[in-house]
């Protein structure tokens, strides 16, 4: 049994994890911190990290970047490893994460979703079957029309994982609008759609000459992530210091 400590257990995702907590028998969420506490939980709920009572294993973080500096602070001193979900944190913040690491076990990752990571590692190794055979890579990925940056982080990091294949040989080409011209083979397409209420969608395509591949991910809601982050939790139990990322939850398994 993992015990989790759910840092921002009254957000959106802090809820969706405690549900999903609820229904694994291999893991339970023995305390919560947030500075709301208009909801009622089946646990006890802090105010913040340093007025935390409650011995752990580990700590899940769907916080804020504001929290991450006490959270980092407190991880290290009580030697609690950290899943570490919040995103928008500061160039030092970033650096600071790097220090942690030297002291304590932290998993971050560009995506929690299992879905997503079990696909980069596929499109490694599709990358380097198909781009010497002269296939063509393109992205398309389609969000809400609320979102506000493009292409998407994820889209962003499935080119990421076929470049790092093809020893980051190939450029991002964002928009062929600006220019007429052919599209040059060392080049991996990415496109956005946004559009209505699409949590996110992601379709990788391999085009070669009288045949295509696709590989693709679909995500119906946030939850993924959240179920994500618990098994990241499950395995980063009794892990020593050092960086962990979600493909080493998958290789796992």
């Amino acid at each position: 049994m993992t015990r989790a400590i759910m840092n921002g257990c009254n957000g959106k995702m802090g809820q969706c994890i405690t549900g999903i907590c609820a229904q694994d028998e291999d893991i339970e969420i023995v305390a919560g911190i947030d500075t709301y506490d208009g909801i009622k939980n089946d646990y006890p709920v802090f105010a913040s990290l340093k007025e935390c009572t409650v011995d752990a294993d580990v700590i899940i973080d769907f916080s804020n970047a504001k929290a991450v500096d006490a959270l980092l602070a407190y991880g290290v001193e009580k030697q609690i490893p950290i899943v570490l979900c919040t995103t928008g944190l500061s160039e030092q913040q970033l650096a600071d994460v790097e220090k942690a690491y030297e002291k304590v076990a932290i998993l971050k990752s560009a995506n929690m979703s299992l879905g997503i990571n079990t696909l980069m590692e596929l499109l490694k190794k599709a990358a380097q079957v198909f781009a010497p055979a002269g296939f063509d890579m393109e992205i398309v990925e389609k969000h809400h029309n609320q979102k506000l940056d493009a292409p998407s982080g994820t889209a962003l990091a499935l080119a990421d994982a076929m470049n790092e294949a093809m020893d980051n040989t190939y450029s991002y080409k964002l928009d062929r609008s600006s220019e007429r011209k052919k599209r040059d083979a060392k080049e991996i397409g990415i496109q956005a759609v946004r559009g209505g209420s699409i949590v996110g969608e992601h379709e990788v395509i391999f085009a070669g000459t009288d045949e295509v591949i696709e590989f693709k991910h679909t995500a119906y809601s946030k939850a993924i992530f959240g179920k994500g982050a618990v098994e990241a939790a499950k395995f980063l139990k009794g892990k020593p210091a050092g960086m962990y990322d979600m493909h080493d939850v998958i290789r796992a398994e």
